[in-house]
């Protein structure tokens, strides 16, 4: 039996076949060299003195001595040349390029598996971004802002970095750069950007957790969750009735954007409470690990259920303003006009006027006298989207406008921030499915809302969510199935709360970066 000192240790392998191959041929020539030298001695050791071989080599002058060391280097460079051959030829037969050519560098990956690293780079760190500013938020009113100060700039430079890197990604897109060279350089710039995001939130993780003393002792946290529960749950119940009656004042295309909401906020709710009581019971039996799972799990729930309640209240809120406003945006629209319709019957290409061609001039005015009318019709005929009659008339003028009437920037203002939170919201909410396409585009939108570029961004926005909702019909709900807990599972999964992977739903997510924000990964009964 093999001892174990000795036990899986290799085997030395023997000489190769070249020095093999040279090591008999030199002994071959030793042996030869010590021939030549024992055949004078024996001659004359055995007659007692010189031989017919000696008489020979007297006569001729040369001796047997003075042929070893030729003998001995021809030898010798016939040993040489078949080791040099033996390895060219071993050499030759070990190579894997045609022809025997050596190996080139290894292919870089195609530019399609770039783009793909670089979109998988980008939701994850839009993810962890989400999921350590709700988490932060949730559990920042309990501490003082000076002991939250290091997590929050911390969470505003993974936002920065993750924002260059949209931008980055936004260019991409767009065709800019052109070159293939050019274009790798963006993408590892990307992947750089969201790396250096989730490793500043990593960075901060465990000192997140010892801050918030989750393992230490839930009792605090629960009562925080606990409350915001009982809030909100009495909320859905109003939220639920204004939805109802958003339905009978406005057309469906109106309310559009919050359909479902108010059943996802629901099953939100009905996740938090599972996942409330088991952090309680297992804070009672010890396990503090285990509770402060299910307590994260629930908190993120909670979190979600508020942007359902939300946004379905400000929603309504924003159509009682379009609705008052719109008024006002046809009488500055028609103001608007009448100066285009002035600097028309004035000098062409005088002061006033769009810096347009004159017949671009005209049809755009034409096209703006129809969405007017049609905009004046809806308000007689009733009912009409208010914010959709803010967006036509503010895209009508705004390209003849010169500033004559403040109440068209103040319409697309409105629109573009309706559009752009109803986007975030949905992206936010269904972050286990959005891709980074959506992302990207909405991330456009908020940068274009931040520099006033209204119009612009209520486009990203349109595109960001019509994106979104691709991509989540795309994805399914493959955590649904029989009760009402395994379809809070799924949903819960797909808004990111839990990070899937197991039939539980897999751990939720946590403050921190792509390294640490699955720490809480005890089994989730």
């Amino acid at each position: 039996m093999t001892s174990s000192r000795f036990r899986g240790r290799p085997r030395q392998a023997g000489p190769p076949t070249g020095a093999r191959l040279a090591q008999a041929v030199l002994g071959g020539a030793i042996a030869v060299m010590w021939l030549c030298l024992l055949v004078p001695a024996t001659d004359t050791g055995a007659r007692g003195g010189p031989g017919p071989g000696a008489v020979a080599q007297e006569g001729d002058g040369t001796y047997t001595a003075d042929l070893v060391l030729p003998l001995i280097a021809a030898v010798t460079a016939v040993a040489l040349a078949a080791y040099g051959y033996v390895r060219r030829t071993r050499r030759t037969r070990t190579r894997t390029t045609p022809g025997g050519a050596l190996p080139g560098p290894p292919p870089q990956p195609t530019l399609a598996r770039f783009d793909l690293q670089s979109r998988a780079a980008l939701v994850e760190a839009d993810d962890c971004v989400r999921t350590s500013r709700e988490e932060l938020a949730f559990a920042g009113t309990r501490f003082d802002a000076a002991d939250a100060e290091p997590f929050g700039r911390a969470l505003r430079e993974a936002e920065a970095e993750l924002s260059a890197a949209f931008r980055m990604r936004q260019r991409y897109d767009d065709g800019v750069p052109g070159e293939e060279s050019a274009r790798r350089q963006v993408l590892a710039g990307i992947v750089g950007r969201c790396a250096e995001a989730g490793r500043r939130l990593d960075t901060e993780a465990a000192g997140f957790d010892v801050l918030r003393g989750l393992e230490l002792g839930i009792g605090a946290a629960l009562e925080v969750a606990e409350a915001r529960f009982r809030q909100l749950a009495g909320r859905t119940g109003t939220t639920e009735a204004t939805l109802g009656d958003l339905a009978e004042r406005y057309p469906s295309g109106a309310t559009a954007s919050v359909v479902g909401y108010v059943e996802q906020a629901k099953d939100r709710l009905v996740f938090a409470t599972v996942r409330l009581n088991q952090s309680r019971q297992q804070a009672d039996l010890g396990n503090a690990d285990l509770a402060a799972a299910h307590l994260r799990a629930a908190e993120g729930a909670i979190t979600q259920a508020a942007v359902f309640v939300d946004g379905v209240d400000r929603l309504a809120q924003e159509l009682t303003t379009a609705a008052g406003l719109v008024p006002g945006a046809l009488t500055g629209a028609e103001a608007e006009l009448a100066g285009v319709r002035e600097w028309l019957r004035g000098e062409r290409g005088g002061g006033g006027g769009p810096d347009v061609p004159v017949g671009e001039v005209r049809a755009r005015l034409a096209r703006a006298d129809i969405v007017l009318a049609a905009v004046r019709e809806e308000l007689t005929a009733g009912p009409y989207d208010p914010l959709d009659a803010l967006r036509r008339i503010a895209e009508a003028v705004t390209p003849l406008a010169a500033g004559r009437a403040g109440v068209i920037p103040a319409a697309a203002l409105l629109v573009a921030r309706s559009s752009t939170r109803a986007a975030a919201d949905f992206v936010s909410t269904h972050r286990g499915a959005v891709g980074a396409t959506a992302r990207t585009r909405l991330a456009a939108a908020e940068a274009l809302l931040a520099d006033g570029d209204h119009l612009a961004a209520d486009a990203r926005a349109g595109e960001a969510r019509h994106l979104a909702e691709q991509d989540v019909r795309a994805h399914g709900t493959p955590y649904a199935g029989a009760g009402a807990h395994a379809i809070s599972v799924g949903g819960a999964v797909l808004g990111g709360i839990l990070l899937g992977g197991d039939p539980d739903g897999g751990p939720p997510a946590s403050f921190g970066g792509p390294r640490t924000r699955a720490r809480r990964r005890p089994n989730l009964p």
